[in-house]
Order: C-alpha cells, then sequence, then structure tokens
C-alpha cells in the first residue's frame, strides 16, 4: 500500500479541493457516530460516478482501502477508517418522482426526511423511517438495510427496493432499471454472476441452513450479509443487488436508489399502555402484531424513569413495578372510519386484559407528538445524564416474539451483573427488536474488560439461547464482526466470506467491516471521549445537528468542532505538543467560521448549543481587545454614526463605478491581504436615517399604545442601490399608524444596543452592559412592562427575550407583534405573487415557525420556503468578514426562489446576503405588511 503515491495519481485527476490532508480535519471529519475513532489519511469529495470509478481504479492500482460515508450517523463502526474516506459533495442530492408516487429515484446524498418531503404531495413516503432520518442518508440507509419504528421488516430498504444503480469494485457499473445496462452487465460480469448462482444452490442444498436463513428473515437482522437474497431471487443480478443493501459499503459503491414507497397515512391515533408484568405485555404484543396497528413500542420502567421530567408522561407509568413495562401503539387509517375501527379492534383486545392501565386513544397531534417525543427522549436521556468521559452506547438485538418478555428480564439481570445501573430497554415490539442503551468509560483495561465479558454474554444469550438478531438494525460495522460467526455458524459465515471474495476480491472496500476474523476487532480504536467543557461535554457525536448548520459544505460542523476540540484538550492535558498549523486550522474553521447562532440546539438530542463554546473560545482569544471593545460600548451612538458615514460612502462608490465592479474589486483586494479585508457586496445597503423623537414615556391610563424600538441596524440601513426599498422604521411607523396604535420610542432613539455585536465577538461583560441599558430604557418607556415593545430586527428580539421575560417587560419580535397586535386591526390585500421567505435562526429559536407561516398566509399566501437552508450564515457582519460561509449556506437559494418575485425576512443583515445569493430582493416582514394593507 502506497497512500502517497494514490494521492499523487490522484491530484492529477481531482482538484486539490476536494482532497482533504489537513491533520485537524482529517481528526474532525473522520469522525462518526459510533464509538470508535480511526483517524484517515486523507478524505476526498466526490462528485460524481466518474470521481468514484476513479477512486476505485487507483485503489487497487496502489492497494489502498476506500471508506464510502454518506451522513456518518451509523453507530456500529461502519464508516470509520484509517485509510482513505470517500465523503460526498452536494451534487449527490436530486430525486425524481415517477407520476402517481409510487416509486421515487434518489441520490445517496439526499436526507431521509427531504425523500419523504418529496413524497408528501403524493400522499406517499419511503419505507425505512430510521430514528435518525433527519440526518442520515439515503446512501447509508440502503447501506445498512435501515428500518425504524414503523416499517417492520416488510418495508424496509430491502423489501421495497424497486431498482439499483451501482458501480462494483472493478469499476463496472449496473443499472437495474436499464434493460440494455443490464444485458451489457451480464456479458462482461458473466463469471461473477455464475458464481452467485453457484452460491445460491449451495445453499438450497443445505436445507437445515436455508430454513435457518428463513428464520433469521423473519426477524429483524441485518448482522453479516444478506444470506435472505441467495432465498428470495433465482437471477443473479437480482440476487447481487439485494445483498448490496446492508452491505455497509463493503461490496461496491451505491450511485442511485429506487424505492417502491409506502403510503403515508394521515389519520392518526396513539395510546400508552402499562403492565404490571413484562410477560403479559410481551403476550399482548403478540395479539396486537395481529391487528392493523402500525407502530407497537416497549419501554421497560428504567427507560420510564429516564424520562420522568418529559411532559405528557402519564402518572401511572411512574407507579408500574420494577417487573412491568409500557407500550406506545400507534394506528393510522386511509380515512376516519378506517381509523376508528382500526382503534375499536385495539380497544377490545385491550378490553380482555383487566390489569392493564391505559391512556386511552387520543387523536390530538399534541398529545401525540408528546408521547413520541417521550420515546424518542429516551436514548438522549441516558446520553444526558452519563458521567463525563464515558461513552454512551445502544446496542440493537432482536428476539422472535414468543422470547420477548424473557429476553427483557434476561438484558436486565446482565445490566445488573456488570453493574450497568443507568441501563434502559426499549424498542419496536412488534418485530421483537429491543434497544439497550448504557454508559461505558474505556479508560482503563478493567473497563474494556467489562464491556467485552457483558457483550459476550448478550452475544450468547440472544443468538445462541433464543435464536435472536445480534443486530437488528444498526448494521453489523466493526462491533458486531467478531459474533457474525458465532450468530450464523460456520457454514453460513463461509458463504459471507465468498461473498466479499467474490465481489471485493482485493479486499479493499471498508475491510474489516462485516467480515473480520480479529475476535477482538470491537475492544480497538475506542473512541477516547475527554472532558472538554460543560457546555459540550454531554454531546454523543450523533451528528443529527450537521444538516442544520450553515457551515456544513465550507469547514465544520457542530459534531465536527466538538470532536476537534475534545481532541485539542486532550492533547493539550496529555502535554502532547500541538502543531501551529493544528492550531491555525482549529481557530478557522471551528472558531471563526462558526455563525454561532446555537440552532444547531434545535436538532440536539441533549441540546447541546455549540455556538456557546464557539463564543467562549472567541472571548478567550479575543480578551486582548477588551479595552478596545469597552471605548466602542461607551461611545455606541458615535460609532453608529460613523457606519452610518461609512454607508454613505460607499452608496456614492456604488453609483459611481457600479455596485457589481465595487463588489468585484474589494474581492480582488481580500485576495491580495489574505482575506484581511471585508467584501462590500453589490446589496450592502445605504445609510438610513435615525430616528429622532420627543422623550415620551407611556402613562399607565394610556390606551392603544405600543413602544417601538427599533434596533441600531434598522436605524443604519436603509435599502441598496441595487433595490427600492426605504428603512425599516417608516414602514413600521406607516404601519402602526394605519392601525390607529400611538407610538412611544425609548430614549436615546439613538445609540441603544441589545449588545450581541459584542456578544458575538465574546466580550460578555460589555455585551450585557448595553442590553442592560436598553431594557431599562424599555422598563421606563412601557410604564414598567405595561405596554406591549415592538422589535423589528429578530437576532435583538432573541437576544433581549429571556431577560425582558425575567424584568416583566412585554418584548415582541416583529411576527408575534404582528401576529398578535396588527392582522385584526388592517384591512389586508394579500400579494398574489409568489413570494421567497426565510425564518430566521433567532426567529426560530423564539418559537415563531407558527406565528411566522399565519401571517405570511394573510399577507403573501403564495408563499415558498426553500428546503435545507435553516441559517443563512450571514451572522451579522460575518457576511462581509467571511463572506465564503454566506455564499456556502445559500448555495442552492438562487435555484430554489426562481419562480419568486419577492423575498421577505426579519433580519435586515440576513437579508443582504439573501438578496445578493438569490437575484432577489428581500424585504422585511413590515415593508410588506405596509404594502398590502390600509386602515380597517
Amino acid at each position: 500500500m502506497s497512500i502517497s503515491k494514490f494521492i499523487a495519481d490522484l491530484k492529477k485527476q481531482l482538484p486539490s479541493e476536494r482532497l482533504v490532508t489537513d491533520p485537524m480535519r482529517l481528526f474532525a471529519l473522520g469522525t462518526d457516530a459510533s464509538f470508535y475513532r480511526l483517524v484517515p489519511e486523507l478524505i476526498v469529495y466526490a462528485n460524481d460516478e466518474k470521481d468514484i470509478k476513479t477512486l476505485l481504479r487507483l485503489s487497487a492500482q496502489h492497494k489502498v482501502p476506500l471508506t464510502f460515508r454518506a451522513a456518518g450517523t451509523s453507530l456500529s463502526g461502519q464508516a470509520v477508517t484509517d485509510s482513505v474516506l470517500v465523503m460526498l459533495t452536494d451534487a449527490w442530492v436530486s430525486h425524481r418522482v415517477e407520476p402517481l408516487g409510487d416509486v421515487v429515484h434518489i441520490q445517496p446524498g439526499v436526507i431521509g426526511a427531504n425523500a419523504n418531503r418529496a413524497l408528501k404531495p403524493y400522499g406517499r413516503k419511503i419505507g425505512p423511517d430510521p430514528a435518525s432520518i433527519n440526518a442520515c442518508k439515503i446512501g447509508g440507509i440502503v447501506a445498512n438495510n435501515a428500518s425504524g419504528m414503523c416499517c417492520g421488516t416488510a418495508h424496509n430498504s430491502y423489501h421495497t427496493l424497486h431498482g439499483l444503480r451501482l458501480i462494483l469494485a472493478d469499476g463496472t457499473l449496473l443499472d437495474t432499471r436499464e434493460d440494455t445496462n443490464i444485458e451489457r452487465f451480464r456479458i462482461k460480469q458473466k463469471k461473477l454472476l455464475s458464481q452467485l448462482s453457484q452460491l445460491r444452490q449451495q445453499l438450497l442444498n443445505q436445507p437445515k441452513l436455508a430454513e435457518k436463513v428463513r428464520h433469521k428473515y423473519r426477524l429483524k437482522n441485518t448482522t453479516g450479509y444478506g444470506l435472505n437474497a441467495l432465498l428470495d431471487f433465482e437471477d443473479p443480478v437480482d440476487i447481487l443487488t439485494h445483498l448490496m443493501v446492508g452491505s455497509e459499503g463493503t461490496l461496491g459503491f451505491i450511485s442511485e436508489v429506487a424505492f417502491k414507497t409506502v403510503p403515508d397515512l394521515k389519520h392518526r391515533a396513539s395510546t400508552m399502555i402499562g403492565f404490571d408484568d413484562l410477560g403479559l405485555c410481551a403476550q399482548t404484543v403478540a395479539e396486537l402484531k395481529k391487528l392493523s396497528v402500525d407502530a407497537v413500542e416497549l419501554l421497560d420502567t428504567r427507560a420510564i424513569q429516564s424520562v420522568k421530567h418529559m411532559p405528557g408522561l402519564p402518572s401511572f407509568t411512574l407507579q408500574l413495578p420494577a417487573e412491568g413495562g409500557v407500550l406506545l401503539v400507534d394506528v393510522r387509517g386511509e380515512d376516519a372510519t378506517d381509523l376508528a375501527n382500526n382503534i375499536s379492534a385495539v380497544d377490545a383486545l385491550l378490553a380482555s386484559i383487566p390489569t392493564i392501565k391505559t391512556t386511552g386513544f387520543t387523536e390530538s397531534v399534541h398529545e401525540i407528538d408528546q408521547y413520541w417525543k417521550i420515546r424518542k427522549g429516551t436514548f438522549p436521556a441516558v446520553g444526558a445524564m452519563r458521567e463525563v468521559g464515558t461513552t454512551v452506547i445502544i446496542e440493537d438485538v432482536a428476539f422472535p416474539i414468543e422470547y420477548l418478555a424473557e429476553g427483557v428480564s434476561r438484558l436486565q439481570s446482565l445490566f445488573d451483573k456488570y453493574n450497568y445501573d443507568e441501563a434502559i430497554i426499549f424498542g419496536h415490539a412488534l418485530e421483537g427488536n429491543l434497544h439497550f442503551v448504557f454508559t461505558q468509560s474505556f479508560k482503563s483495561q478493567s473497563e474494556v474488560d467489562r464491556y467485552d465479558q457483558f457483550m459476550n454474554e448478550v452475544a450468547q444469550m440472544v443468538a445462541m439461547e433464543f435464536g435472536g438478531s445480534l443486530k437488528a438494525e444498526h448494521g453489523t460495522g466493526r462491533n458486531m464482526a467478531p459474533f457474525v460467526a458465532l450468530e450464523w455458524g460456520d457454514d453460513a459465515y463461509g458463504l459471507m466470506k465468498k461473498i466479499k471474495t467474490i465481489l471485493d476480491p482485493n479486499n479493499l472496500l471498508n475491510p474489516g467491516v462485516i467480515i473480520n476474523d480479529d475476535k477482538a476487532v470491537h475492544l480497538k480504536n475506542l473512541k477516547a471521549m475527554p472532558a472538554a467543557d460543560e457546555t459540550v461535554d454531554k454531546c454523543i457525536e450523533c451528528g443529527f445537528c450537521e444538516p442544520i448548520c450553515p457551515s456544513k459544505n465550507f469547514t465544520l460542523t457542530p459534531r465536527q468542532r466538538i470532536t476537534a476540540y475534545r481532541e485539542l484538550k486532550r492533547m493539550q492535558a496529555n502535554q502532547e505538543p500541538i502543531s501551529a498549523q493544528w492550531r491555525k486550522s482549529f481557530d478557522l474553521q471551528a472558531i471563526d467560521s462558526c455563525a454561532a447562532t446555537g440552532l444547531c440546539a434545535t436538532s440536539c438530542p441533549v441540546d447541546i448549543n455549540t455556538g456557546e463554546l464557539v463564543l467562549k473560545l472567541r472571548a478567550h482569544n479575543n480578551h486582548k481587545y477588551g479595552a478596545l471593545a469597552t471605548t466602542l460600548s461607551r461611545h455606541y451612538a458615535a460609532i453608529a454614526s460613523l457606519v452610518r458615514g461609512g454607508l454613505w460612502l460607499q452608496s456614492i462608490a456604488q453609483r459611481l463605478v457600479g455596485a457589481q465592479r465595487l463588489e468585484s474589486w474589494t474581492s480582488t483586494l481580500r485576495k491580495w491581504t489574505k482575506q484581511r479585508t471585508p467584501l462590500w457586496l453589490s446589496t450592502t445597503p445605504k445609510r438610513a436615517a435615525p430616528i429622532y423623537a420627543r422623550n415620551i414615556a407611556a402613562e399607565p391610563t394610556d390606551l392603544n399604545t405600543v413602544v417601538y424600538w427599533a434596533s441600531c441596524v434598522t436605524q443604519s440601513m436603509a435599502g441598496s442601490v441595487m433595490d427600492d426599498r426605504g428603512a425599516i422604521p417608516d414602514a413600521v411607523k406607516s404601519v402602526l399608524a394605519k392601525a390607529d396604535l400611538k407610538v412611544v420610542y425609548p430614549q436615546p432613539t439613538r445609540g441603544l444596543c441589545c449588545g450581541q455585536p459584542f456578544f458575538s465577538k465574546g466580550h460578555n461583560q460589555q455585551g450585557n452592559q448595553m442590553m442592560n441599558e436598553v431594557l431599562d430604557a424599555l422598563w421606563d418607556v412601557s410604564s414598567g412592562g405595561r405596554y406591549p415593545v415592538l422589535s423589528d430586527t429578530s437576532p435583538c428580539s432573541l437576544q433581549l427575550k429571556d431577560e425582558a421575560q425575567k424584568r416583566g417587560i412585554q418584548l415582541y419580535d416583529s411576527t408575534a407583534f404582528i401576529d398578535r397586535f396588527l392582522l385584526n386591526r388592517l384591512k389586508l390585500t394579500p400579494e398574489t405573487k409568489a413570494v421567497a421567505v426565510h425564518l430566521t435562526c433567532s426567529a426560530q429559536k423564539q418559537g415563531l415557525e407558527q406565528s411566522f407561516k399565519r401571517v405570511l398566509d394573510a399577507l403573501a399566501p403564495n408563499w415558498l420556503q426553500p428546503e435545507d437552508i435553516a441559517c443563512c450564515g450571514f451572522a451579522g457582519d460575518k457576511g462581509f468578514q467571511l463572506p465564503e460561509l454566506n455564499a456556502s449556506a445559500l448555495k442552492t437559494l438562487g435555484v430554489q426562489t426562481r419562480s419568486c418575485t419577492y423575498g421577505v425576512s426579519t433580519s435586515r443583515t440576513c437579508e443582504i446576503g439573501l438578496s445578493k445569493h438569490s437575484g432577489l430582493t428581500y424585504y422585511s416582514l413590515f415593508e410588506v405588511l405596509d404594502k398590502v394593507s390600509s386602515k380597517a
């Protein structure tokens, strides 16, 4: 193996920016959701099939192993490597739905939830529904034969596969949706197909083994290769394509998949049922399996105790004995009558079991959501409570349904035997599929030995005593590779080894995964989880945060930032040398390029705001500028005037030389100065006139009175030379006048700032001082919090929200204010044209999604919200100082908003970048309201 020659040859074929060799990035990007750590020597971003074929050719030439990764949310170590990690660019995200919606063609980079979003208009969805569906990608869903809570085995990846486009280790392309391609493949790969047919016959010639295979796949099973393909299909092409499902990247590369879709039934009801005895619970599951139920989830009493703090948990569940359990039952129907019939059937069954306690079925969306949040909250609950430095492990087994109760009891006994006091059990009971979660330290050999002994007993009990599956859903990976032969027996394992040899004769595709003769591989390369900072120590590195991050395609994601910081702290604690390159790379990619909006916390199962860590690190790095920050904060009105002056000068320059040309010149200057100078975007605003108002406070007896606090941004920035926008305060005052509301302003009207510019740089003392000045002014002018306060900029509203609430100030962001106070006071003539909307990250964190939708429906009902753009990445001044972040976050905006006439948002700085990268003019919500409203 010659990695250096491989890299040298690869550089002749692929652009250098798609090859990662920087040590810090290799470490950060190399992590996945498992508890294994391997650091790749090279990461390659593949852009198309040509790149994949190039990689496969060079891999064979230089004997360099490749590992393919989609999202890195897998749990068994199948997506890590110490060789070459191949990741996907965002060029792999196309999908095509057939006219009736019964089949969907999807590339491997598409997130599962996005596939379902595309199918929603057809009333369909993909079959697999893993818990990670909002983060995991189609490539991983197929490669791991993902299933989930509702799909059982009938709707998993294997059984809903309609067609596959794949590339074998030798570079041969097979697309089973094209007859001509199949015929060419049959000719070219005649020997390979013959060998697969021989394996099928070999299995058929062993009736006992064949029956064992059938038994195994009546259960959920992802241990080893899918030997059921040898029985289910006679055509070796079909055998090959179905062997690819669940092969974890060890047999080839999946370039596109076609799924048969399943109905997405909208009529739904759920109930929670408590049992004093798990035996009775399991018997009930067996009876429920005969009925039309969509999902049945089991939680043992330990799991219930772990989520006892969550709203909506029925009180009777906390009074169950230790040997009891809870079932969460979900039923659906094509219509209300169908749903009612399914509910009646379940109720009739439950009525025959007198000892149970039940909530009864509810069709309330809110209550159903609460029940399922409780179920999904069990795993992160253990992760959040674990001791710092330990790893949270989730294992995944399946029992024949008749052994489900005994299986739960035996697992609980093993928890007690090995002192896993925090361990819990939950799972998809209809399939006998149980997940158990526990925390484990790998700091000492004794702890590693404890884990080893525990897993050996689990394997013996599940696979040998009960004939179950050691991996029902999560894939074999490295974690279960030593136990594949134990579960399947030597004959079946021998067939699996032959499959690997036939399709990957040089063992270069994800070696060590699924097939591994090292019986201790599951105990090697264990991931260290050292204490780093209390803000992020709970992180389980699941990757759920990544899709929402604006820097995901630019530098690092929240998970990767935390991973890199943990390694930095580990090296510091061990007094290991840290290269200047490592530190420089960390500062730029982990700290400077983070938008620090904290939106990642909304997707994190343990509520981690990585932005808080970044702000701490910025505070440390920027400490030397503290005196300057203090001076600026004390003279902020003057600073705001200077900003307006600068905007006036740049608008003159834009008129003289052209806005686009000025942007081009400043872009060239940035290159000369190595990104030390800002980029003046063509959509940079002109100056706005600040508000001048008399010092009048609201009196307790005043009626129809509101306080309007215009942010320093809206008082500084008007429209640009590229658009027809005015100043936002002018639109606000116009709307409030139409609504016959008396307006008072905090004093001084200029120079008040929420502190966000200082907080974002880590200058918390100065930021707090400025924030308190605003709050003091708002308290005074609102007559001690009697009158509502309108804030016209979402990031500023978020900055003040919590402290304002503590003081009793009724602070409303523009969206909430319009929704509550203005829609019913104005006559509206809604906009009929298509409008693009951007819900800012600060509005999302305030929980304003539903309010925003109500306002949009009233003002511009033909609105469109682009997919996969949660945060625009402008982040205050970063749109000028690091415009690449904004450009990366909004890369697809222009394409998605082609049909729109203009855009709407609630942050003036965000609107600069949104306008630039969409080609539209983005207006504030108040500007649109002013346009479509008149006096009632």
